[in-house]
């Protein structure tokens, strides 16, 4: 079940229920919405919504989307880049442009169509649409994930996740030349109340540390190396926006006029955690991509 509740805010007065929840997700498309409504799926303060309802400031919008019982999720060739395997855990190198797994409207392509193709194990606690997924990185973002082939893996690497002693380090580039060689950004993070299909710093969001260091500084750029303590969604993007450096290349978080990289230049390139049933430590790093390295190669005989 996906669940959602928002509360009208000032600026969001009048603004027809259709649009404004189909602007909670990338993936709700205003017709799916209006679908929902029709089938009950969205209430307004308690009630069924109607597509054309003007919103008042302090309405409480809630919407509960189940997942489809039987999804036709095919296993699909991708030609995985694995980095290990056994009978518990798997890790992939995610290239970048792959969505990790099926959504609404896109079914095929994913990380997940590929990992269905490479093993039939693959644990369920995420449900049907996301098995065997522990944690995730964006579309745009290349890298490690870990993958959990039974329920006891995925309960033990959630576990890790949460208490925080997965290590996941970050290479990402970034506008601005940072003037000092490390920090650390502590600032919670939460959907953005202006724009729903964006997080931000948020006050009452949810906790959020990223750390961060300097690899090497270029004209207008710098490469830096991030590492999470905690795991939000968009944190590394949100972060860097927040203390004045947005990823380059990012067309969510980023400045207007970036580099054309197809998406932020960010890629996940070590992961670290306790294997969950040994309980020994892990540690597996991949490269950056051919056209990351190319980048960086660029921007030095520039600067």
């Amino acid at each position: 079940m996906d669940k959602m509740d928002h509360t009208i805010l000032e600026e969001e007065k009048n603004e027809r229920l259709d649009k404004l929840v189909s602007s909670f997700k990338e993936e709700w498309s205003r017709s799916q919405v209006q679908q929902w409504m029709k089938e009950g799926l969205v209430t307004v303060n308690g009630k069924p919504g109607k597509a054309n309802y003007k919103c008042v400031p302090g309405d409480l919008v809630e919407v509960a989307v189940p997942e489809p019982e039987t999804p036709d999720i095919k296993p699909e060739d991708l030609d995985l880049d694995i980095y290990y395997e056994d009978a518990d855990v798997l890790v992939v190198n995610k290239p970048k442009g792959m969505v990790v797994h099926p959504s609404y409207g896109h079914l095929t392509g994913t990380l997940v169509n590929g990992l269905m193709y490479h093993c039939k194990d693959l644990s369920g606690i995420n449900g049907v649409l996301r098995p065997g997924i522990v944690h995730r990185i964006d579309k745009d973002t290349s890298g490690l994930l870990m993958v959990a082939k039974n329920d006891l893996a995925h309960e033990k690497l959630a576990k890790q996740l949460n208490d925080k002693t997965v290590t996941r380090k970050y290479y990402a580039l970034v506008h601005g030349e940072i003037p000092h060689e490390a920090g650390t950004v502590d600032a919670p993070i939460a959907r953005d109340p202006v724009d729903r299909k964006r997080m931000a710093v948020v006050d009452g969001g949810k906790h959020a540390v990223t750390h961060f260091r300097v690899l090497e500084h270029f004209h207008q750029y710098t490469f830096i190396e991030c590492q999470l303590e905690t795991g939000r969604t968009h944190q590394i993007r949100v972060h860097m926006k927040y203390i004045g450096y947005p990823l380059a290349g990012d067309p969510k978080y980023g400045p207007r006029k970036t580099i054309d990289f197809g998406g932020q230049v960010l890629h996940a390139g070590v992961l670290g955690f306790n294997h969950p049933r040994t309980n020994e430590y892990l540690e597996f790093e991949a490269p950056l991509p051919d056209d990351y390295r190319a980048l960086l190669q660029q921007l030095r005989l520039e600067s």
